[in-house]
């Protein structure tokens, strides 16, 4: 099984949850582009806005998510990726379309990429279903 498991380890529950609280903080508008995240949420990290009518292929999308790896892994980790995005939960078209880049541009890599998307609501792993919602989602 790809992805995040149960039980959820402490460092990656907080890692992601202020993945959430960061991108409600940072977008209050109800429509917006997804963002491509690619570090550490709360540190350093690299953003790409993905264009709703762009016309991304699974290589090129595979070669941007290469691009964010090879610029993120200069610290030596492997960094994460999270897709920042309106609307609900569930599994959209982006979504599928960026798990299936990161799963090309970190196979080539050598290395097991995480990639969640992120909303206002909360944060699921699009591989394995694992996700963790937030009614009103507070800073601690």
């Amino acid at each position: 099984m790809e992805g995040i498991r149960e039980p959820v380890d402490r460092a990656t529950a907080l890692l992601l949850r202020r993945a959430v609280l960061d991108h409600v903080r940072s977008e209050q508008r109800r429509s917006f582009p997804a963002l491509l995240h690619a570090g550490r949420p709360g540190g350093t990290e690299e953003v790409v806005a993905v264009v709703p009518d762009a016309t991304l292929d699974q290589a090129l999308r595979a070669d941007v998510v290469a691009a964010l790896l090879h610029r993120g892994r200069s610290s030596g980790a492997v960094p994460l990726l999270w897709l920042t995005r309106p609307g609900a939960l569930g599994l959209e078209d982006v979504d599928a379309a960026w798990v299936s880049g990161a799963r090309t541009a970190g196979a080539e890599a050598g290395v097991d990429l995480t990639l969640v998307v992120v909303t206002r609501h909360g944060w699921v792993d699009p591989r394995s279903g694992v996700r963790r919602e937030w009614k009103r989602l507070r800073q601690r």
